[in-house]
């Protein structure tokens, strides 16, 4: 199949083209590359746009139907919990627009298989330890509530002319499966701990007296090769049903707490380093991780890399 992957210069978006090419399917990437790069996606075409853009819509069509796309993996969107939070309406531009756009060039040109990265953000705040996709969303931060706004977007598509999708909400999502992908943004975990590693500063635990195991919060991490390959399940999904909108949490199901992940660290690089205990952040879940038990019925898909296994792969990624 020939697909569009929106973002597919970026951390996770070259990961599924890899997917895409290897899985034999013809991926045509379209990034603007505020953060992407296009020496990760080395000779799979690009089409250059913001895809939030006045024109975007027109152009969308024209790569459709040059490119006979059979469907489409869109990933692009900003991401950052705290600038969504100071910029709330760039947010509302960007990532609503994108799916608006995106959405009309759709519908014009017949295109009706649609993945959607959405994001477990969408919960909020959870009061249970284990999140499904039944829970009643209650995002906290602007970037939740565009990538809620945006499945409700495409539901409504759905009903109203025949688009078929799989929105998936990511957790945590680290390592890396080639040593030329690792994620070079500093906003999760791992990357901001390797991040402090180098730079000599101390690895910042917030809060040690949350109701968990060792006091610290507790995540659920999946690998990113693991996360490409969900894409790339939901997408061969699609060709096989009729019609619906699917949202499905991708995680490992797993849960591994910070003092977990700064442990893992060490074991895999034998660094020492400092570790500060500083007060916990207003409005963290002690607990977060996902009910994987719909996707492994629906796409019979299931995370396969260990803590140890993205911690080890991203260390490599950047030891090179």
């Amino acid at each position: 199949m020939k697909i569009l992957v929106t973002g597919g210069a970026g951390y996770i978006g070259s990961h599924v083209v890899r997917g895409l090419v290897s899985a034999g399917h013809q991926p045509i990437v379209l990034d603007d590359l505020s953060h992407g790069n296009s020496a990760r996606i080395e000779n799979t075409p690009l089409l250059e746009l913001d895809l939030a853009s006045a024109e975007a819509k027109d152009r969308l069509v024209a790569a459709f139907k040059e490119n006979a796309i059979e469907g489409v993996i869109h990933l692009a969107a900003r991401k950052s919990v705290g600038e969504s939070v100071s910029k709330p309406e760039y947010y509302y531009q960007q990532n609503i627009n994108s799916v608006n756009n995106l959405l009309f060039a759709m519908k014009e040109t017949g295109v009706l298989n649609l993945v959607f990265s959405s994001s477990a953000a969408t919960y909020g705040s959870p009061d249970v330890p284990s999140v499904d996709e039944d829970y009643n969303c209650k995002p906290i931060n602007p970037y939740g509530e565009t990538k809620l706004i945006g499945e409700w977007m495409i539901a409504d598509s759905v009903r109203a002319w025949g688009l078929k999708a799989v929105s998936l909400r990511y957790f945590n999502v680290a390592g890396a499966g080639f040593k030329d992908l690792a994620d070079t943004a500093v906003a999760n975990l791992i990357p901001i701990a390797f991040t402090a590693i180098h730079e000599g500063k101390a690895i910042q635990v917030f809060g040690t007296d949350w109701p968990t195991q060792d006091g610290s919060c507790v995540r659920d991490y999946i690998h990113v090769s693991d996360l490409a390959d969900a894409h790339i399940s939901a997408l061969e999904h699609l060709t096989k049903s009729t019609s619906g909108h699917t949202v499905l949490n991708v995680g490992s199901g797993k849960g591994s707490s910070v003092l977990e992940v700064i442990q893992a660290i060490r074991d895999v690089t034998k660094l020492d380093f400092v570790v500060e205990h500083v007060p916990a952040r207003e409005g963290d879940p002690a607990t977060l991780c996902a009910d994987v038990s719909k996707i492994e019925r629906v796409l019979g898909w299931k995370a396969k890399h260990s803590l140890q296994e993205i911690v080890a792969s991203h260390w490599d990624a950047i030891s090179q």
